[in-house]
C-alpha cells in the first residue's frame, strides 16, 4: 500500500482524502446527478466503491431498505472475487473472517445398505490449483459492508441513501436530456424537502441493481428470457448438534431420499444446507414455496440417514424453484444504435440456482465492468460509445453462466438410480473449475474493449480478454517479493506493463527507446490522454519488469517514465520498477511462467484487470491507436 505522497497520514491510510463532491456531500439527494444507482446489492455497492474513485462524478445510490442488509442470501466467494476484493483493499480482512473451502466430499448410498449414506470420494478444492486466492464462504452482508466502507472512504465519500424507493423512469428522446427518475422516500428519510414524499431526480445515467424483480428492467422494457425448472429446494442457515462427520467440510450428498448440498459457513459453527424437495407438479402454482422449515429439517434428516441433525437455531431459510433466465438486453438502447443511458446488473439481468455459488460473484463483475466505464465517460476521459461495450461484454458471460448452472443443477438433482458413475459429480466439479472460480471469462477481441490486432504469441500466459493472471516479481527499491497484479488497485487507471528486453538496462535498448517515447512524445498515450497539470501517472500506471535480478538493477537510473514524481509534494514513486531474476525471496521468473518474449513485450490491462492489448516494444503507433479508440485527447 502506498500513501503519504499527499502529506503525512497519521490515521487509517485506507481513508483517502476527500475530493470533488466528497468534500461537501449534501445529505439530500440533489435534483440532478451524474449516476443514480438503484439497489445496494453486490453489483450496486461495488459500483459505488468504484465511482467513489471519480470524485468529479456525482453519484448517489438509493436503497428501499431502511438500513444495511443484516443477513444476505448469497455466501459463496469465488477466487476471482477475492482477487477483486484485493484491488479494493479488503481481501486480507475478509479472508480472515471467512470459511476457507479446502475440500469437497461426495456422499452416496452405501452399496451394502442403500438406505444409509457413506463417503464415496474426497477431493481437494480447486482454488489454489487455479489462483493464489482462496475459495471462501462468507455472508453477503459482510461483503456489502466492506464495499460500503470502500465507497465511504473513497474521495467521493459515497454512502447509500436508505429508505428510498424507485418508482419509475422516463428516458427522453433527446440524448442530451437527462433520464427522469421518480422516487419515493420513507417518512423522515431526508431525501428531499421535508424528508418524505415523491420527487423526480434527473440523472445522466441510471443503473438498475435492484434484483430479480427489477423495476428498472420493467421501466426500460427489458424482459427475462428463460424458465423455471420443475424442481424445488429448501435452503437454511442453521446452528446444529450433529454426528455427521463432515459437518465442517463442503459436501454433495446423494441418497435414496433426495440430495443435499452442505456448505459450512464462517465462524466455525454455522452451516448452509440446500435440501432437495423433489419434483414440483405443473399445477403447483408456487405452493411449494410455502413448505415449512420443519419439513425442510425432516427431509434433511431423512437424506442424511444414519446421521442426524438436531437444529438448535435457524438463522434464515427459504424455498426456491430453480430458474434460468437472461434478460434480452443489458441496457435501454433496444438495439437502436444510440448510446445507452440505463443499465442492468446482477439479478436484474441474469437469474439461476444458488448452488453453483455464482450469483453474487458474477454480479460484482458486472459492476466492475460498468463502473470504470461510467467514470471514464463522465469525467471526460472516454467517449460515450465506450458504454455500449458493457452489454456486449457481459451478456455472453451471463449466458455461459446459465448454461453451466443448468448442467450443475441437473447433476445435483439426480436420483441414485440415475447415476451410472458415482465419481462423475466429483469429476465434473474439478473439470469445470475454471468457470465457477471466475477465471474463464474472456471478452472477445474486437467486440469490446479488447484489441483485435494484439500479438498474443509474445505473452502466451496472459490470454487476451482474460483477467491479468498475476505472478511473483521483486520490487527493486527494497528487494521484497510481491505479486505484480496485487500492486494495482481499483482506482480507474489503465496499467501498462513493460516487460523489458534482455538488454533492457542499457541506454540504447528497445526498452529505453520505448520508455523515452512513452514519457516524452506528444503522440504517445501519456501526453495525449493525460489532463494538463495532472500527475504523469494519473491515467496510466506504467510499470517495468526487467529480466535481471534486483541486485543488478539501479532504480535511480531507469527511464523517468518508470520513476515519476507524484502528488502535491512531487515525491518520486519508487514502486514501479521490478525484477524478474531469482532472488532469496522469489525463485519464480515471470517471463518463463507467463510465456513472455525475451525480446520485450508491452501488456495493457484495463481498469477492471482484463488484458486488452499485447504489443512488441516498437509498436508505438498501434499502442496510441488502441487508446485513441477508447479515450479522448486532453488539453
Amino acid at each position: 500500500m502506498q500513501f503519504h505522497h499527499h502529506g503525512y497520514v497519521s490515521g487509517d491510510p485506507r481513508v483517502l482524502p476527500a475530493a470533488g463532491i466528497g468534500r461537501d456531500r449534501p445529505a439530500e439527494i440533489p435534483d440532478e446527478v451524474d449516476v443514480l444507482i438503484v439497489g445496494s446489492g453486490p453489483a450496486g455497492m461495488l459500483l459505488a466503491a468504484q465511482l467513489s474513485r471519480y470524485p468529479e462524478v456525482t453519484t448517489r445510490i438509493i436503497e428501499r431498505r431502511e438500513g444495511r442488509l443484516a443477513l444476505g442470501q448469497a455466501d459463496g466467494i469465488q477466487p476471482r472475487s477475492v482477487e477483486t476484493f484485493q484491488a479494493f483493499g479488503f481481501a486480507e480482512r475478509i479472508v480472515a473472517e471467512a470459511y476457507n473451502i479446502g475440500w469437497m466430499n461426495f456422499w452416496g448410498p452405501d452399496p451394502e445398505d442403500p438406505a444409509r449414506i457413506v463417503r464415496r470420494s474426497r477431493t481437494a478444492d480447486y482454488a489454489f490449483d487455479i489462483s493464489e486466492f482462496p475459495h471462501l464462504i462468507v455472508n453477503q452482508a459482510r461483503v456489502l459492508d466492506y464495499f460500503a466502507e470502500a465507497a465511504a472512504d473513497g474521495p467521493g465519500r459515497i454512502v447509500p441513501d436508505y429508505g428510498v424507493e424507485f418508482l419509475g423512469l422516463d428516458v427522453p428522446e433527446d440524448e442530451a436530456a437527462p433520464v427522469e427518475v421518480r422516487v419515493r422516500a420513507s417518512t423522515g428519510s431526508g431525501t428531499g424537502p421535508g424528508g418524505s414524499g415523491e420527487r423526480t431526480v434527473r440523472a445522466r445515467y441510471v443503473v438498475g441493481c435492484d434484483g430479480a424483480r427489477s423495476r428498472v428492467r420493467d421501466a426500460i422494457g427489458r424482459v427475462h428470457v428463460g424458465d423455471i425448472s420443475q424442481h424445488a429446494w429448501g435452503v437454511m442457515d442453521v446452528l446444529v448438534d450433529t454426528d455427521f462427520p463432515d459437518w465442517r467440510i463442503k459436501c454433495a450428498i446423494n441418497s435414496a431420499a433426495g440430495n443435499i448440498l452442505h456448505i459450512p459457513r464462517e465462524g466455525g459453527y454455522l452451516s448452509r444446507i440446500y435440501v432437495d424437495l423433489g419434483a414440483v407438479a405443473a399445477d403447483d402454482a408456487h405452493r411449494v414455496r410455502q413448505t415449512p422449515i420443519e419439513e425442510i429439517i425432516r427431509r434433511a434428516n431423512e437424506i442424511l440417514h444414519p446421521y442426524t441433525l438436531d437444529v438448535r437455531e435457524v438463522a434464515w431459510h427459504s424455498v426456491y424453484e430453480v430458474g434460468h433466465r437472461v434478460t434480452d438486453g443489458f441496457d435501454d438502447a433496444l438495439d437502436t444504435g444510440r448510446t445507452p443511458r440505463v443499465f442492468l446488473t446482477g439479478d436484474a439481468c441474469h437469474t439461476h440456482s444458488a448452488k453453483a455459488g455464482q450469483g453474487m460473484n458474477v454480479s460484482m463483475q458486472d459492476g466492475f465492468n460498468l463502473g470504470w466505464k461510467l467514470g471514464a465517460v463522465i469525467s471526460g476521459q472516454s467517449p460515450a460509445t465506450l458504454l455500449a461495450t458493457y452489454g456486449t461484454e457481459r451478456r455472453p458471460v451471463a449466458q455461459q453462466l446459465i448454461d453451466f448452472d443448468k448442467e450443475w443443477s441437473s447433476l445435483m438433482a439426480r436420483k441414485p438410480e440415475e447415476i451410472s458413475d458415482p465419481e462423475d459429480l466429483a469429476t465434473y466439479y474439478l473439470a469445470t473449475a475454471e468457470f465457477p472460480s471466475g477465471f474463464m471469462t474472456q471478452y472477445a477481441p474486437g467486440e469490446g474493449v479488447v484489441s483485435a490486432t494484439s500479438r498474443q504469441e509474445l505473452a502466451t500466459g496472459f490470454p487476451l480478454g482474460k483477467r491479468f493472471k498475476s505472478a511473483p516479481v521483486t520490487l527493486v527499491a527494497d528487494g521484497n517479493a510481491l505479486h505484480l497484479g496485487h500492486h494495482a488497485s481499483a482506482d480507474g487507471r489503465w496499467r501498462i506493463y513493460v516487460f523489458a528486453d534482455a538488454d533492457g538496462l542499457s541506454d540504447g535498448s528497445a526498452t529505453a527507446r520505448f520508455a523515452q517515447w512513452l514519457g516524452e512524445a506528444s503522440d504517445a498515450p501519456i501526453r495525449r490522454f493525460t489532463p494538463p497539470g495532472a500527475d504523469l501517472d494519473a491515467v496510466f500506471d506504467v510499470k517495468v519488469v526487467y529480466q535481471q535480478g534486483f541486485g543488478e538493477v539501479d532504480a535511480t537510473s531507469v527511464p523517468e517514465i518508470f520513476r515519476p514524481h507524484t502528488g502535491p509534494l512531487g515525491l518520486r514513486d519508487w514502486e514501479k520498477v521490478f525484477a524478474a531474476g531469482p532472488s532469496r525471496w522469489n525463485e519464480a521468473d515471470i517471463f518463463a511462467e507467463r510465456g513472455l518474449s525475451r525480446d520485450g513485450v508491452v501488456v495493457v490491462v484495463r481498469p477492471d484487470q482484463y488484458v486488452a492489448q499485447i504489443l512488441p516494444l516498437d509498436a508505438r503507433d498501434e499502442l496510441t491507436a488502441f487508446f485513441g479508440e477508447w479515450m479522448l485527447p486532453q488539453g
